[in-house]
């Protein structure tokens, strides 16, 4: 009775449920049986310690393990779909350069197109402009021609005409000297076509002028027409393995996110199976194995009072 009554006060001052289910079975059984029970209970204490402690080494070495994998594939998700975004931001950017130098390459292409368009238009003009004056300079020397053998036929006619006159008779002179055209001293029609044949060699020169740096200026513009082409072309190729190669980085790096997102649900899993027994046990490790202790020493303190070791305790009890 009188362990019985020890093994009570000790169970509420520990708040142990194990001595408080004893105490009963203490009034209850037999002396001899109740000192087996107790050398059983302390040693199953014991093995519960040990295997406590084994555990609780288990779950620190678990938990650390675990805490560490989270935490590298947690900042291996944030790292991956970082370096993501900036693949698909550098291969948007890169298509719309490819996008826009396609469309410089296209306007280049319609401007080439025009401008040789007017250059071949021009070009038809100042041939033709060219040819009329040569041709126009060649009817004009013909022309003049003409007429300086006309007028030079004339003053002979003219002075022939005034000598026989003389002879024949004194009469009025109808002419006073060698015909030589419309306007005499004035320069006639002779000079004023000359002039014209003047104007056209000019219409001819500057014509010719023209077309050569007409021709020179497009011949300029499309060299350099061909170097922005060959130029664009390249940055087009050189944009477009840019984007293949990240397109490839990006779907690495998708796959690897995709393993990486796998192996962090499954750390999230195990620890959410770890925390009821390594973390979720109601009272610390320490309060734990506090408890158990005092439990295994009240237990051993009873089993000295059933073999009338501890008088003290006996004592003090009265």
């Amino acid at each position: 009775m009188r362990v019985a009554a020890y093994l009570n006060e000790r169970a509420e001052k520990i708040h142990s449920r194990v001595l408080s289910a004893l105490v009963l079975r203490v009034q209850e059984d037999p002396f001899a049986k109740v000192k087996k029970m107790l050398r059983d209970l302390i040693s199953r204490l014991q093995e519960e310690a040990t295997e406590e402690t084994q555990h609780k080494a288990w779950c620190d070495t678990e938990l650390t393990e675990n805490e560490r994998v989270r935490n590298t594939r947690s900042a291996k998700v944030e790292s991956l779909t970082a370096q993501i975004d900036n693949l698909k931001s550098s291969i948007s950017q890169a298509a719309q350069k490819v996008a826009d130098l396609t469309q410089q390459l296209s306007d280049e292409a319609a401007n080439v197109a025009k401008a040789t368009k007017i250059r071949q238009q021009d070009k038809k003009v100042n041939e033709a402009t060219i040819a009329d004056a040569q041709e126009a300079q060649a009817a004009l020397n013909q022309a003049i021609t003409i007429l300086k053998e006309f007028y030079n036929q004339a003053s002979q006619a003219t002075a022939l005409m005034q000598n026989q006159k003389k002879k024949q008779r004194q009469t009025p002179e109808i002419f006073e000297g060698a015909y030589t055209g419309m306007g005499g001293q004035s320069g006639g029609v002779v000079a004023m076509l000359e002039v014209i044949q003047s104007d056209f060699a000019r219409l001819e020169s500057s014509t010719r002028a023209a077309e050569q740096t007409a021709e020179q200026d497009f011949t300029k513009q499309m060299s350099e027409s061909a170097i922005f082409k060959s130029q664009t072309g390249t940055d087009i190729q050189h944009l477009n393995h840019q984007k293949q190669i990240r397109s490839q980085q990006q779907l690495d790096a998708e796959n690897d996110l995709m393993t990486t997102q796998k192996e962090l649900t499954a750390a999230n899993n195990y620890y959410d199976k770890l925390k009821p027994s390594c973390l979720e046990a109601g009272e610390s490790y320490d309060e734990r194995v506090r408890r158990r202790q005092e439990e295994i020493q009240s237990l051993q303190e009873a089993l000295r009072i059933l073999n009338g070791e501890d008088m003290a305790v006996l004592q003090q009890m009265d």
